[in-house]
């Protein structure tokens, strides 16, 4: 199967919304009057971001699942997207499961694959994703302000969690097999919470997605908006999905490893986000419409930096490194 007849069975769809779509040198898209494209590009390579034996249908899920996560952390509503996707060679049950992944994943936000590259190397997956959003309304990281809320949505730590499991960490090394397909489950499919992201328009004050920690990535916020930060460590050891975690397994867990998992973890792509006071219960509604969860764990500062501190609201000093792909 060459390249062409590749891209036209596994990959080629009717276009939709783009003004022109796959089979050109460029896609057209032309955006809503009074709106503004967003525009983001993630890339997932093999042994990097995935494991060489990761089922494809997921990892297909994957690859456009964590850009769309951008996209909610935004604001902004799907439109279409592109895929560049480099293969050491023509594996068609492979292609079928991993397109299988995609493009569920793509009808179930709206989002159409209208363009991108193949090409024979080592797998190597990048999508570019576009999304609109009304002009000026869009969720930045630099609206942050003193006295906000900080908050974050669903769980977090899982990810960490399966992820630790399959490289046979010590501590995560003898986790029940139910309980580590659950956990897997949010390493290998996340949920980006672009319904989250749209109802957070006109509420949140900043916002952006968790994916390389929940600490380093808010710090990204706190850099932007010029201000810090007091996170609640007993607000934060809950994020972890308990419910997933049966009593007897998770006494094998020491409290420090799952703060790491929670705080530190990566892979999540969740939102977090900051609100005024004034806006909880907008915050509250928005949660509820979207079917999401969010949890309220710390209020941004004045004085620059991140403090943490326990439910007595005494200061803690630890150090939790998020993931750097350079560090």
């Amino acid at each position: 199967m060459g390249e062409f007849d590749l891209i036209a069975r596994y990959f080629t769809r009717p276009v939709r919304r783009a003004t022109l779509g796959v089979g050109d040198d460029c896609a057209l898209l032309a955006p809503a009057p009074g709106m503004q494209l967003a525009v983001s590009t993630d890339m997932l390579v093999e042994g990097r971001h995935f494991f060489a034996n990761v089922d494809p249908e997921a990892l297909g899920h994957k690859a456009l699942a964590v850009n769309l996560s951008d996209l909610a952390a935004c604001g902004a509503r799907p439109l279409a997207f592109t895929l560049a996707l480099a293969l050491p060679r023509v594996d068609q049950p492979w292609l079928q499961a991993f397109a299988g992944g995609l493009l569920r994943l793509a009808d179930d936000h709206g989002c159409e694959l209208i363009g991108g590259d193949t090409t024979a190397g080592p797998l190597n997956i990048c999508v570019t994703v576009f999304g609109e959003v009304p002009a000026g309304q869009a969720l930045l990281r630099s609206g942050a302000r003193a006295g906000d809320d900080i908050y974050v949505s669903g769980t977090l730590g899982d990810a960490r969690l399966a992820l630790d499991a399959l490289r046979g960490h010590a501590q995560a090394a003898a986790l029940p097999a139910a309980l580590l397909a659950a956990a897997r489950q949010r390493l290998e499919r996340p949920t980006p919470r672009v319904a989250l992201g749209l109802a957070l328009r006109g509420v949140a004050s900043s916002a952006l997605d968790v994916s390389d920690g929940l600490l380093g990535d808010l710090g990204h916020i706190l850099r932007a908006s010029g201000v810090g930060a007091c996170i609640d460590l007993s607000k934060t050891i809950n994020l972890i999905a308990f419910s997933a975690l049966q009593a007897s397994a998770t006494a094998q867990f020491d409290a420090d490893y799952l703060q790491q998992c929670t705080l530190a973890g990566g892979d999540d792509y969740e939102l977090a986000f900051t609100a005024a006071p004034t806006h909880r219960a907008d915050v509250a509604a928005a949660a509820q419409a979207s079917g999401t969860p969010v949890t309220r764990i710390g209020v941004v500062e004045t004085t620059p930096g991140l403090r943490l501190i326990d439910a007595q609201g005494r200061p803690l000093v630890r150090h939790y490194a998020s993931f750097d792909h350079f560090a």
